[in-house]
């Protein structure tokens, strides 16, 4: 499987693209992030000065399924929002429409540092169903 990720950097307003990341990698690139650092610097400035909540995203290339993770709160106490990004086959009008959407996303809040080690795992795997469970259908 052939993985991509990017960082969102609360006070720079062009998301940075990481590249190409091994799925071995995926894991650490997460555990190196100071996430307590990013929330502390976002407190030292003007709310005008912030783009982003720092954000991680990881997307499987060939399946088009992501997870993108962010940390909200205070620097001392904070939580993560996971977002589950993946192709879905939607309906309107009452069902009677169908289209894919190449970006439907479903999101989870108050998550913990597991809750996120998890859904990571379970994106490396391809497990789906557990992502579909964990973050929404």
């Amino acid at each position: 499987m052939n993985f991509r990720a990017s960082f969102c950097d609360p006070l720079n307003p062009n998301i940075v693209d990481l590249g190409s990341i091994h799925k071995d990698g995926i894991i650490e690139q997460f555990e190196r992030i100071n996430w307590a650092d990013y929330l502390l610097k976002m407190e030292t400035v003007q709310e005008s000065e912030i783009y982003f909540s720092p954000s991680l995203e990881i997307e499987n290339a060939s399946t088009k399924h992501g997870l993108a993770i962010s940390a909200v709160g205070s620097p001392i106490q904070y939580e993560f929002y996971i977002f589950y990004k993946r192709p879905k086959r939607v309906t309107s009008f009452f069902g009677f429409k169908e289209k894919v959407d190449d970006n439907y996303t479903t999101e989870k809040t108050g998550q913990s540092k597991k809750d996120v080690l998890e859904c990571l795992h379970a994106l490396i795997k391809n497990d789906t169903d557990f992502l579909a469970t964990k973050i929404g259908r």
